[in-house]
């Protein structure tokens, strides 16, 4: 322990003989180095002396050490030293995590005893996490006035929290840009993987992901409140035809490493490639809405769904829902009907049309182009609880999972046809 002492203001100093210093050294604790990890700068009202050995043990504490190989929490804790006229600046330097060869979302924190630093990074995860959806939602508020709109008319009917069942990514399944780089953020948070889905009239895939076992939301809306599953979804570029793949393998090209990045891209609505050609938008259009929707959207979120059995006005049951949308105004997507529902009828989905927003073309062409939607869906009770009280019904007891036959038709929500019959 080196102590730090400073001079009285305006104190001449004087020049400390031989003799002086030698005595000073011997009543200098003994620095321990026998353990590099934990080293201790202590700070009190003396004269000033900063010796050699105590800068070094500043230095070794802040050198950058290794990253571990498994995945750490991004999150670092601040240290608030308590009040007095002496405080204890802890250094520790990185440990290693050890890693089980999976993604895992929490690390341990040393710290001294006393110090009030919580020993998991959950917490600090969690909120990072939740930080990110929430960029993510704010930019497709801003340009989805429809969902706006969904979400503030169910406000007005005395709905103080809405939570999402699902948020819903797009991705070009070719050279690392498809399902994995959006879902490696959310695996690296605790999200699990669960069933693949198969379109193959529309030739895509797509997988979902269910949320870690964080804090239920303690009542907040959205993003803030119940963690939503993930739906991510990909194009088979390599089925498509020569022409579309080429366009798509060029501007997959173009983005480099994007795809390394895309939930940033996600949160600060950005492209992670450049603007295309409007004729290359024309060309992809004709061949799959899907695959222009992503070259002009990226990774932007293409829906939030609200879940609607967790309502608790008169506007939980979906019907109930869909008639109070279409009474005030809202077109819903009619593809294979308004109301979507799963061979065991125990999932219903629908949702509204698309909006749509003027894209300039790199080549200064500028046309509306579909950008994104919301969507509604309702988890009824499994057989087996179906005895239970309502008020003790829970998540998991409810139907989880996708219906390949609801998605394919929500799928139609951003499609030429559905926003030529909005537009009537």
């Amino acid at each position: 322990m080196y102590e730090i002492h400073t001079r009285r203001k305006y104190e001449t100093p004087r020049l400390q003989t031989r003799r002086e210093r030698e005595r000073e050294r011997e009543r200098e604790p003994h620095l321990d180095r026998s353990d590099p990890t934990r080293q201790s700068l202590t700070i009190s009202r003396n004269p000033m002396k900063l010796s050699t050995a105590m800068f070094s043990s500043v230095r070794a504490a802040s050198r950058p050490q290794p990253v571990p190989s498994s995945f750490p929490s991004p999150f670092c804790k601040n240290f608030t030293s308590p009040k007095g006229s002496k405080s204890t600046v802890s250094f520790p330097l990185t440990r290693p995590i050890s890693s089980n060869g999976k993604r895992s979302l929490s690390a341990s924190l040393s710290s001294d005893a006393g110090s009030g630093v919580p020993q998991s990074s959950s917490q600090g995860a969690e909120s990072f996490l939740r930080s990110v959806l929430q960029s993510m939602e704010t930019v497709y508020l801003y340009r989805n006035p429809t969902a706006r709109a969904v979400l503030e008319l169910v406000r007005s009917a005395g709905e103080d929290q809405i939570c999402y069942d699902h948020l819903a990514f797009r991705t070009f399944g070719v050279n690392g840009h498809g399902i994995d780089s959006m879902a490696s953020f959310f695996l690296d948070y605790g999200y699990t993987q669960q069933e693949e889905l198969r379109f193959p009239a529309k030739k895509l895939r797509a997988l979902w992901f269910s949320p870690p076992k964080f804090s239920p939301g303690r009542g907040g809306s959205g993003v803030h409140g119940p963690l939503p599953r993930a739906f991510i979804s990909e194009l088979l570029v390599d089925q498509m035809s020569p022409q579309t793949q080429d366009i798509i393998r060029k501007y997959v090209r173009i983005s480099g490493n994007g795809n390394k990045h895309a939930a940033l891209a996600s949160a600060l609505g950005t492209l992670t490639w450049e603007k295309p050609l409007h004729s290359e938008f024309q060309q992809l259009a004709r061949e799959s809405e899907y695959a222009a929707w992503t070259l002009v959207n990226g990774y932007a979120l293409n829906h939030v769904t609200i879940s609607v059995h967790r309502l608790k006005s008169n506007l939980k049951g979906i019907n109930n829902l869909n008639k109070f949308f279409e009474d005030n105004g809202f077109k819903l997507n009619s593809e294979g009907g308004v109301l979507k529902v799963s061979p065991d009828g125990l999932l219903q989905q629908s949702s509204t049309v698309a909006d749509s927003f003027p894209f300039q073309f790199s080549d200064g062409v500028i046309e509306r182009v579909p950008c994104s939607y919301i969507e509604f869906a309702e988890r009824l009770v499994l057989p087996q609880f179906k005895n239970l009280p309502e008020n003790e019904v829970k998540e998991f007891h409810r139907r989880d999972g996708f219906e390949v036959g609801n998605a394919d038709k929500i799928f139609e929500s951003t499609s030429k046809e559905q926003l030529t019959r909005r537009a009537a």
